[in-house]
């Protein structure tokens, strides 16, 4: 078993290096099997995920953005492999852990752990918040009853709660509260990887930044690497060093969050940032808001060529045909575009 130390120490974040990578994705496919009639047979795919590369280096946040549906979350859990990929690879440090068993999933899971986007159903009601967030340390048998107890006490301390609410349930919390239990619990067993999905949205507005700040003063504290997946572009912004743009199971923009807001490549990004909303109303009629016509196209069956050219504004006929490759453009952009616009 642990002891004391070991459960306390954190890493420094001016101790990273943040060219190293720790986590690479590379051609990630899920694809979810539809089924039909009473003997559920098969008559074909759901691609959520299909054919997504990227990496992200050590003290970074990489968000990823796009609409419901895109496969954004989908991606989250098959990265920390609460589902198994269809196909590619992901490898976390220097470990390919795509087809890691249970066995061996549980000896790299307190590396990367996950904050769920519902503070309500991620927590057990029947349990007690010292025992949600000690069952990590029970589980991977880190330090004693006595240690395991002081751990959490201390892990409530640094997500902004009180010593006494241990031994309180779930329910006698607010919204707000829940997800901060829902961190202290992901960082109970010292990750150096943490996958953020959607962990504001369900949350008041009132609360969302303090939420949001709390991540960052934790990241800062602790070196964390951030997945930070949400639709709130405004919010992307706030918090990443780079932003992946999804479509339709794919990732079709990325690069730095600067670079993304003002010179966005991909048509479809052009939009999402066109429809954030701002405090002034001179400068909101101002501003060109591209309106996208028609609905997402079904993941089971996407568009020929470029999935996004039937809402496209300047589809061409090229794009009705060819898929376009996910390359460099410039300098760390990455765009699925025939025709950037940057």
């Amino acid at each position: 078993m642990g002891n004391i130390t070991e459960l306390t120490e954190q890493p420094s974040k001016t101790h990273l290096q943040y060219n190293k990578t720790i986590l690479e994705v590379k051609n990630i496919k899920k694809y979810f099997p539809v089924q039909k009639g009473f003997l559920g047979r098969s008559i074909g795919w759901l691609k959520a995920v299909d054919d997504v590369s990227f990496s992200v280096n050590e003290g970074e946040t990489l968000g990823i953005v796009g609409e419901s549906g895109c496969g954004k979350s989908t991606l989250g859990r098959n990265i920390i492999r609460l589902q198994k990929p269809t196909d590619g690879q992901i490898i976390y440090g220097n470990q390919d852990i795509t087809h890691f068993n249970e066995s061996k999933l549980r000896k790299v899971r307190s590396g990367m752990q996950i904050v769920f986007q519902d503070p309500y159903a991620s927590l057990n009601p029947k349990l007690k918040v010292g025992d949600i967030i000690g069952e990590p340390l029970r589980v991977h048998k880190q330090g004693n009853l006595r240690e395991r107890v002081d751990r959490v006490k201390w892990l409530l301390e640094k997500v902004g709660l009180e010593h006494h609410h241990i031994s309180r349930y779930p329910h006698e919390f607010s919204g707000g509260q829940r997800q901060r239990i829902g961190i202290a619990r992901a960082l109970a067993l010292n990750p150096k990887l943490i996958v953020c999905d959607e962990p504001i949205s369900a949350l008041d507005v009132s609360v969302q930044s303090q939420v949001i700040n709390l991540l960052q003063d934790l990241q800062d504290e602790f070196g964390l690497t951030y997945l930070f997946i949400a639709h709130d572009l405004s919010v992307v912004r706030h918090i990443s060093t780079r932003i992946a743009v999804m479509y339709l199971g794919k990732i079709v923009e990325l690069g730095e969050t600067e670079e993304i807001y003002h010179k966005p490549a991909h048509p479809y990004t052009h939009a999402l940032l066109s429809a954030i909303p701002v405090p002034d109303p001179i400068e909101q009629r101002k501003r060109e808001r591209i309106i996208l016509t028609g609905d997402v196209p079904s993941p089971i069956n996407p568009p020929q060529g470029c999935r996004f050219h039937t809402r496209c504004p300047i589809a061409m006929d090229r794009c009705k045909q060819e898929e376009p490759k996910f390359e460099e453009k410039s300098d760390g952009r990455w765009a699925a575009c025939h025709f950037p616009l940057s």
